[in-house]
C-alpha cells in the first residue's frame, strides 16, 4: 500500500462558491478539453453523439432543487477530486499509483502503474475518481498540473482550466498553506467547508455556503435528523450536501 506525506510544503486545492455557480458546465467542458490532451492519457469519449455514449469525466456539476414555495432553489453543486489530506485512495491503492506529492498536496495517479483495480474509486468517499473505459485505468482531477506550472504559457493562464474558464467567478485557485492567499481569505470570510467531514479525510477544496435568500432555503433544507451512535451531527449546507450525495 502507498504512504501519505507526513506534511506537505503547499496545500494547493480550490474554493467553490455554490452562491454564484450558475450550472454552465463551462468548467466541465474546459476540463475535458484540457486533459484530454495533457496529464496522462486523452480522456475516453466513445460514440458522443450516439444512443449510448461512454466517457471519462475529472469533473461533473450536479444540479439539485431545494425548498418550496417562495424559497424554492436550485443549487448547482461542482464535484472533482478535494486533494485530500488523509486521502483513502493513496493508503488502499496496491500498486503505488495513487499518491500525494509532498511539495503540493495535489494528489495524481501514475498510470504506468495503475492495473485497473478499482480500489482507490471503492475508497474515495465523494466519488470523486472515474475508470477510463478505453485506457482501462483510473482518473481524476489533478489541478491541471501540467498547466499551473508551465512556464511555456502566459501567467495568468497559469491555474487549473475550470478556474480559468468559469465565467461567474465561482471558482478560486491558490494556496491554503498561505494564510493570505486568495483562498485562504475566502475560506475564512465566508466559512468555507468540507464536504462530508464526517469521513475525516480532510479535504483541502473548500466549499462556499450560499447566502441571502437562496442560501436560506437551502441551509433550511439541510436537516437529516438525529446523526447515528457514533457520527458527527451536521449542520446547514453540510448536512444537506451529505444527505443529497447518499441518493446519488
Amino acid at each position: 500500500m502507498t504512504s501519505l506525506p507526513s506534511k506537505t510544503e503547499r496545500s494547493l486545492g480550490l474554493v467553490i462558491d455554490l452562491d454564484i455557480c450558475v450550472g454552465c458546465h463551462a468548467c466541465v467542458v474546459n476540463c475535458k478539453a484540457w486533459n484530454t490532451g495533457g496529464y496522462g492519457t486523452p480522456l475516453a469519449d466513445s460514440d458522443p453523439w450516439g444512443p449510448n455514449p461512454s466517457g471519462a469525466w475529472l469533473n461533473r456539476v450536479h444540479a439539485f432543487e431545494v425548498g418550496e414555495g417562495k424559497d424554492a432553489a436550485v443549487v448547482h453543486f461542482p464535484k472533482s477530486c478535494l486533494h485530500c489530506e488523509d486521502a483513502p485512495c493513496v493508503t488502499v491503492c496496491p500498486t503505488g499509483a495513487s499518491f500525494k506529492r509532498s511539495e503540493d498536496g495535489i494528489v495524481l495517479v501514475d498510470e504506468s502503474k495503475c492495473m485497473g483495480c478499482g480500489l482507490c474509486a471503492w475508497a474515495c468517499p465523494y466519488g470523486a475518481r472515474e475508470m477510463d473505459p478505453s485506457a482501462g485505468v483510473m482518473k481524476k482531477c489533478t489541478l491541471c498540473v501540467d498547466r499551473i506550472y508551465n512556464e511555456n504559457i502566459p501567467e495568468e493562464d497559469r491555474e487549473p482550466a475550470c478556474v480559468r474558464t468559469c465565467p461567474a467567478n465561482a471558482r478560486h485557485f491558490g494556496d491554503f498553506a498561505d494564510p493570505e492567499s486568495e483562498v485562504s481569505r475566502l475560506s475564512r470570510e465566508r466559512d468555507g467547508t468540507d464536504l462530508m467531514p464526517e469521513q475525516e479525510t480532510r479535504p483541502t477544496n473548500k466549499y462556499l455556503p450560499p447566502i441571502g435568500r437562496n442560501g436560506a432555503a437551502v441551509m433550511e433544507a439541510g436537516g437529516c435528523g438525529a446523526p447515528e451512535e457514533g457520527q458527527v451531527e451536521l449542520q446547514g449546507i453540510l448536512a444537506w450536501v451529505d444527505r443529497t450525495l447518499e441518493r446519488i
